[in-house]
C-alpha cells in the first residue's frame, strides 16, 4: 500500500516526504517509521487506528493527521522532534492528561482535539494551554498571552478537576466495554438470491434493526459498523460471481447477425454503393 502511494516518487518509499493513507481501513500502524524515515507530512485520517504507534522515529515529521480514528490516548510521539501540527479531531481521547506526553515536542504549534470526549471536561482548554506552553493554537483558535497566564496560574486546580473528570470518563468507558463484550451486536448474514422471499424479508428486518438500534458511539461500535459493511460488500461480490453468465448469442434463429457490442466501442456504418457493400469502422482507442 505504501509503495502504491509513492508513485509520484518513482515508488521509492525510503525518501518519501509526504504520504497519504487516508480512508484505507487501516486498523494498526506498522513499519512506517522504519520504511519512511524522511516523512514530513503523514495523512492517516478516516481509518480505524486505535493507538498511536510506530511513528516515534520519524524525526523530520512536521504534520501528523490522525483525525477520524479510534484513538483514546495521546502517546508515543516523543521521538517526533520536528512535529509542528497534530490533528486528532473526532477520535475517542478521554485521557486529557496524556497531552503531557507532548511536552517534549518543542516545535508543536497546533493541536486539534475537537470532537473528543476530553473536550467536554470543565477547564479543558485552560489545562491544555498551561500544560503545553509551546502551543500557539488549540482547535484552530489562537492562544492569547493573557489566556496563557491565567491558565498557568490556575494549573494545580485545573489538574485536580481534570483528573477527577477523567477518572469518571475512564470508569464509564470500562463499563461500556464490558457491556459491549457481553452483548455484541449480531451481524446480519445474507444468503443472496437463493433465499426465500420470507428469508429475505427477515434479513432486511434484521438489517434495519442493526442500523436503527441505538448504541454509544465508541471505537467498538465504529469498528463493528465497518466490519458489517465490509461483510455485506464481500457478500454482494460473492453473489454477483455466483450468478451464471448469460450465453452470448451472435446469430438470430433465421440466420441474421445480431448487433452485439459488449465492449461499447464507437462505430460508424458507411454504405458503399459502388461496391454494393456496407463498411464498418470501429473506433478502437
Amino acid at each position: 500500500m505504501v509503495r502504491r502511494r509513492a508513485e509520484h516518487n518513482n515508488c521509492e518509499i525510503f525518501s518519501l516526504e509526504e504520504l497519504s493513507l487516508h480512508q484505507q481501513d487501516i486498523e494498526r500502524l506498522e513499519h512506517i517509521d522504519r520504511w519512511c524515515r524522511d516523512l514530513r507530512i503523514l495523512y492517516l485520517q478516516n481509518n480505524l487506528i486505535p493507538r498511536i504507534e510506530n511513528v516515534g522515529r520519524l524525526k523530520k515529521l512536521e504534520y501528523l493527521n490522525l483525525a477520524l480514528n479510534n484513538i483514546e490516548i495521546i502517546e508515543n510521539l516523543e521521538g517526533c522532534e520536528s512535529l509542528q501540527k497534530l490533528d486528532l479531531t473526532v477520535n475517542f481521547v478521554w485521557s486529557l492528561s496524556s497531552v503531557c506526553s507532548l511536552r517534549g515536542n518543542a516545535h508543536l504549534r497546533e493541536l486539534y482535539l475537537v470532537g473528543n470526549p476530553c473536550t467536554q471536561y470543565q477547564g479543558y482548554r485552560a489545562y491544555v494551554i498551561a500544560t503545553l506552553p509551546q502551543l500557539q493554537s488549540l482547535d484552530g483558535e489562537p492562544i492569547k498571552r493573557a489566556e496563557r497566564i491565567r491558565a498557568e496560574q490556575g494549573l494545580e486546580e485545573l489538574r485536580r478537576r481534570v483528573l477527577e473528570q477523567q477518572a469518571d470518563q475512564q470508569q464509564k468507558r470500562e463499563q461500556d466495554k464490558r457491556v459491549e463484550h457481553k452483548n455484541p451486536t449480531s451481524i446480519v448474514q445474507d444468503g443472496g438470491d437463493q433465499q426465500s422471499p420470507e428469508s429475505k424479508a427477515e434479513c432486511m428486518q434484521r438489517e434495519r434493526e442493526f442500523w436503527e438500534t441505538p448504541c454509544d458511539f465508541s471505537p467498538e461500535s465504529r469498528l463493528e459498523a465497518h466490519r458489517y459493511l465490509e461483510e455485506k460488500r464481500c457478500q454482494r461480490t460473492a453473489d454477483k460471481e455466483k450468478k451464471p453468465k448469460k450465453s452470448r448469442t451472435l446469430m438470430a434463429e433465421d440466420g441474421r447477425a445480431l448487433n452485439v457490442n459488449e465492449s461499447k466501442l464507437g462505430f460508424t456504418l458507411t454504405e458503399d454503393e459502388e461496391n454494393n457493400c456496407i463498411q464498418l469502422d470501429l473506433h478502437v482507442p
